[in-house]
């Protein structure tokens, strides 16, 4: 059973896992223009936990302030804090391996958190990563990916206009921890809103533990 989760600087909700525990704990966030009851992150919530892992997806501190509105990037640091103190929460429950990450936005709080300490968390699940605003290509988000040591996955929609999978096949080159891009087809930025099969996405539940390992 689901748990809600409302105090020391987490808000969300805690999906125990539904079979054999794996020993590994994920967070999950959102986008820009959502929060942790977004269709997707649910979906991804429900599929790890079905597979054995804990998985917290929760607000960032911009959307605990408020319920509606984008963050504001003068308070971008407020909400890596928040995935740190998510990540802490969880290490209490997995000390064993965190992975930390999201949509979007949120997704891009957890690489820029890892590129600034890499003990955080031990691996990246990033979904939609926002490479670019739509339709400008130039203005990529890449700055930090050369401080990356923590390994990632990258789950992109095909039809995503945030970045097309060779501007993200290209942009992960510049990471130096091992990465795995993989590719919904058909998938815009909302990643037809979690219908599809995560683990069959990446090859398998081993996955998660073997990219883990430097």
């Amino acid at each position: 059973m689901t748990e809600i989760i409302d105090h020391d600087g987490i808000q969300g909700i805690l999906h125990p896992p539904v079979s054999e525990a794996k020993g590994t704990g994920v967070v999950l966030t959102h986008g820009a223009g959502a929060d942790y009851r977004t269709p997707l992150l649910t979906a991804m919530a429900e599929q790890m936990a079905g597979h054995g892992f804990h998985v917290l997806r929760c607000n960032l501190a911009f959307r605990q302030r408020r319920r509606t509105g984008p963050p504001h990037p003068s308070k971008s640091e407020e909400d890596r804090f928040s995935l740190i103190q998510a990540a802490a929460f969880m290490r209490k429950h997995t000390p064993e391996r965190v992975i930390i990450g999201g949509h979007s936005y949120g997704g891009r709080q957890a690489t820029m958190v890892a590129a600034e300490n890499r003990t955080v968390a031990d691996h990246l699940l990033l979904f939609s990563y926002p490479l670019h605003p739509p339709a400008k290509p130039a203005q990529l988000r890449t700055a930090h990916f050369a401080k990356l040591k923590v390994p990632g996955t990258f789950i992109h929609g095909s039809a995503d206009s945030f970045g097309t999978p060779a501007e993200m096949a290209e942009a992960l080159q510049l990471i130096p921890a091992k990465t795995k891009l993989a590719i919904v087809q058909g998938g815009g930025h909302d990643l037809k809103k979690g219908k599809f099969d995560l683990f069959a996405l990446v090859d398998g539940l081993e996955h998660f533990h073997k990219i883990c390992i430097p």
